[in-house]
């Protein structure tokens, strides 16, 4: 922020003249900016007690303030595993995985802190503690949980060398030529919108294998595993092969992709859309070297059950009638 000293302005310190100038800026604060070098006078550092004059330049930057702490909060939990060094979850959709910004409470994180007593393992962001990995926030299902900074180095090195086993099970738009297949695509921010992912030339390489377990009329449930971990690479994968996962806002799953729809099928699917106000994707299993046993332990969830009855509602319409 760039300040000029008006004309006939009286002697004023510069810690008082800014704290009268700048909405919600303290004198403390401003004070701590002039400690820290982030407030010049004409290109040059000053000290508080700097008398400003007409015409000065002031350049100030106000250091953000640190988040809050995570807080630890009594939101149920869904544990499918405990022992003393590891937790694993099954995370509900609309779950936010940590603190940030516009989500400092709710989150996954508030609840393991509650339920461990802030037993879990300390990270390089405060607001992160235990964290190995990360979903979607409407994406339901299995995470693994570190309680000690042993079992994170540990886990997190599995993750860094994809030796992780990941399964996905999505309900997603379209058929499939190929029953399974590899989608390998980099990815990076979207230069439209910086809040999305998209394919990109210069993104990271990203890769996705995929099975297909049943179809439907225009619908299909897949088996999907991951060879990376990029932000939303499952999503934006689909998507980008013209095949978006079931109820996606983001990425074109709420919308009918295949025309040739009669009126009672849009009824139906509409119907769907509405019991499932997000994207059907699900972590349904996690396998990995144990920190403590050495052994690789694997674990499963079930499908959730938003999931579960537009599966079920699809299987019906296709063994019946209306289907034909």
């Amino acid at each position: 922020m760039h300040i000029t000293v008006p004309p006939g302005k009286q002697k004023e310190r510069i810690d008082v003249f800014l704290s009268h100038q700048i909405e919600n800026a303290t004198r403390n604060k401003v004070q701590q900016a002039i400690k820290q070098g982030y407030v010049t006078v004409d290109g040059a550092p000053v000290k508080a007690n700097h008398i400003v004059t007409p015409g000065e330049e002031i350049s100030i930057t106000l250091p953000r303030p640190d988040p809050p702490a995570a807080q630890p909060e009594n939101i149920p939990l869904s544990i499918i595993y405990e022992d003393e060094s590891v937790l694993i979850v099954n995370k509900p959709a609309g779950m936010v995985t940590h603190p940030a910004h516009g989500n400092y409470s709710g989150t996954l994180v508030n609840a393991l802190l509650y339920y461990t007593q802030s037993n879990l393992a300390e990270t390089d962001d405060p607001l992160r503690p235990g964290i190995v990995h990360r979903l979607d926030k409407d994406t339901s299902g299995l995470m693994v949980i570190a309680k000690s900074e042993f079992a994170l180095r540990f886990i997190a090195k599995q993750f860094s060398d994809r030796s992780i086993d990941r399964e996905y099970w999505a309900i997603v738009w379209g058929s499939f030529s190929t029953k399974s297949g590899t989608i390998e695509a980099s990815l990076g921010r979207s230069t439209s919108d910086r809040k999305k992912i998209a394919v990109t030339d210069d993104g990271k390489l990203a890769i996705t294998n995929y099975e297909v377990i049943e179809e439907f009329d225009n619908l299909s449930l897949l088996r999907l595993k991951l060879l990376t971990g990029r932000t939303h690479q499952i999503r934006v994968h689909l998507a980008s092969e013209k095949k978006p996962v079931f109820g996606d806002p983001t990425y074109g799953g709420r919308r009918i992709v295949y025309g040739g729809v009669t009126p009672r099928r849009k009824a139906f699917i509409n119907n769907l859309l509405e019991r499932l106000p997000r994207q059907a994707l699900h972590a349904k299993t996690i396998g990995f070297i144990h920190p403590d046993t050495r052994e690789k332990v694997f674990f499963e969830s079930e499908l959730p059950e938003d999931m579960t009855y537009v599966l079920g509602q699809l299987q019906n319409r296709k063994s019946s009638d209306l289907y034909q």
